[in-house]
């Protein structure tokens, strides 16, 4: 049987790119297409209790700073207060209820709601207005209505009654703005167990690393070996705002040089929750867990928190469930014999901000990896240099997405035109392959063999058109992950009705487009013989058009361009084997 070659490309394209979207879907923590739905359970076990104590509520009888055991019984409750250090990039909301950060903003990043459809259609339909984009981006807060818990904490554990992120700090006084100067300190003390924490956190001028400095002073009559935490909480949720069409991951990950990186999904660490309680074993079995170099972080669309230990001392890094669906990720730094008399001082970083390339190389060795390119990680990230090289010049994100596009289209001429000349030969001679069809309609196996002698006689791959799309196709994925992993882009406009190239088209001009200049391609192209085959041809493109709907203009933009270039090509091809007379039979 004589299949049309182009018709089979079209099937394996479709189902690559489904098998791809399956393979990318389950990289993000969404279940398989092809697996049956996760059987729900009334209530999952508990995780076995960690050693890192639960969280205190504000206002609770914590232990007051200064006070001894004996005069805990009698001490008055501690009066927790929230402390907003203010910089030129962040406003962070630091409770002296534990020294934790309760609420971090980012004074130069926006909520990045969905455009809307048309308009806002009138104000008619809900579905169709714009999202509230006058809100500062969040990261660390608790929200009982949402259910959102992302927080920061530390403290010290291995002896009973250590100052911990429950504990009642004391706030030294201090600037709490930076104003003109270039970094703003907030000192903050507590007192238990015979031993005093002081937390240091250190905010500086443009920069999202917060330095966070722990001296621990043993003020007991004998020496004291305890262990410092530093644990990053998050729930369970999905992130507001994720998509079938525009999913990202959001979960715990770590970097270490031996393991490299690793991501821990949510529904991971709540199997293991599951599997400790039946065993008693501790989390994160399968996983590096002790090192002296690397990170923890929790990361999320665009943005990241993560902690970076004191390098060069050895830790531990654990993972738990806290809490119903919130969990936690921890490095435990043991800090050594403290005499008594002496300190013991401690400096790790807090980076908590947008995942700009430059940014994350700057703070710690691989944290510039939650950039997640997937598997196409070796060809995005040059793809990224490239383009943000010629972004430096054009200034525009949607003009440097064009150029960019004409300079791969430059790239790649050699190899389309040689699959352009050969899909315009075939065109040539289909009133031949009509007639083999026709005269041999009842023996498959000739059929083959006469249509194989006519390519071979008129010097015709008959596979010659597939390469070029097959060549753009890891180009098109990987440009994908860079559109949807690159904060830089995250809000650019472009001209007139595209304001956030990493959002739809609200309009779904592009996408419309799209369709006209793959029509157009079909056109030019060899018509199958099967009339059915010709329908699905001029299918496609409307398929692909409406999953283009709700992906990032931006990744649309590059395939209009794409194709606009690819039907010139395309037709300066055809018109010149047009006017060559085709070979005689």
């Amino acid at each position: 049987m004589d299949i049309n070659k182009r018709t089979i490309l079209w099937i394996v394209f479709a189902v690559s790119l489904f098998v791809l979207w399956n393979n990318w879907q389950i990289s993000n923590g969404h279940p398989s297409m092809f697996a049956p739905p996760p059987a729900q359970t009334a209530k999952a076990p508990e995780a076995k209790k960690s050693d890192v104590p639960a969280a205190a509520a504000a206002g609770s009888a914590a232990a007051v700073p200064g006070a001894g055991a004996a005069a805990a019984a009698d001490a008055v409750p501690f009066k927790a207060e929230r402390i907003t250090i203010t910089t030129d990039v962040v406003r962070a909301d630091i409770d002296t209820q534990g020294g934790v950060i309760r609420r971090l903003e980012l004074l130069k990043y926006k909520e990045n709601s969905h455009p809307g459809w048309f308009g806002g259609c009138f104000g008619l339909f809900d579905w169709c207005k714009p999202g509230d984009n006058s809100k500062n981006i969040v990261l660390f807060d608790v929200d009982a209505g949402t259910g959102k818990t992302y927080l920061a904490r530390t403290g010290l554990i291995g002896v009973p009654g250590l100052p911990n992120h429950t504990s009642g700090f004391v706030a030294k006084p201090g600037p709490r703005m930076l104003n003109d100067g270039n970094q703003v300190q907030l000192v903050l003390e507590s007192e238990s167990g015979g031993v005093k924490l002081t937390k240091t956190f250190t905010f500086k001028r443009g920069d999202y690393v917060v330095d966070v400095r722990h001296d621990v002073t043993n003020t007991g009559a004998a020496p004291v070996s305890p262990t410092l935490y530093l644990q990053l909480a998050h729930d369970g949720n999905k992130p507001a705002g994720d998509s079938f069409f525009n999913s990202s991951y959001t979960g715990p990950t770590l970097y270490t040089d031996e393991k490299r990186y690793e991501k821990l999904k949510f529904e991971t660490l709540e199997k293991e929750a599951q599997e400790a309680q039946k065993t008693g074993k501790p989390m994160l079995q399968d996983h590096a867990t002790k090192a002296d170099n690397g990170w923890i972080a929790i990361s999320q669309h665009f943005f990241v928190s993560a902690f970076i230990p004191q390098p060069k001392l050895m830790h531990d890094i654990v993972t738990e469930k806290i809490d119903t669906n919130v969990y936690g990720i921890s490095v435990k730094q043991p800090l050594g014999s403290i005499a008594p008399g002496a300190t013991v001082s401690n400096d790790a970083k807090l980076f908590s901000g947008p995942q700009e390339a430059q940014l994350l190389e700057k703070v710690s060795p691989g944290l510039e990896l939650v950039r997640d390119y997937g598997w196409l990680a070796m060809i995005a990230k040059p793809m990224f240099w490239v383009i943000e090289h010629i972004h430096a010049v054009l200034g525009n994100w949607g003009w440097t997405i064009i150029a960019f596009t004409i300079l791969i289209k430059l790239l790649f001429f050699p190899l389309s035109a040689a699959g352009y000349r050969s899909m315009a030969k075939v065109k040539l001679v289909t009133p031949k392959m009509q007639a083999i069809r026709e005269r041999y309609k009842g023996d498959p196996a000739k059929m083959n063999q006469a249509t194989m002698e006519l390519y071979k006689q008129e010097k015709i791959n008959p596979l010659g058109g597939c390469l070029p799309i097959l060549v753009q196709m890891p180009v098109f994925i990987a440009l994908y992950y860079v559109l949807q992993s690159a904060v830089e882009i995250r809000g650019a406009p472009w001209v007139g009705w595209i304001t956030d190239l990493a959002q739809h088209d609200p309009y779904a001009i592009l996408p419309v487009l799209y369709a006209i200049s793959m029509y157009i391609t079909t056109k030019l192209n060899p018509a199958p013989a099967d009339p059915m085959q010709a329908k699905m041809m001029l299918f496609m493109p409307l398929a692909f058009s409406v999953m283009f709907f709700f992906f990032p203009s931006g990744l649309v933009l590059y395939w209009v361009v794409n194709n606009v270039l690819s039907i010139g090509q395309q037709y300066v091809i055809s018109k010149k084997f047009g006017a060559v007379e085709p070979a005689k039979a």
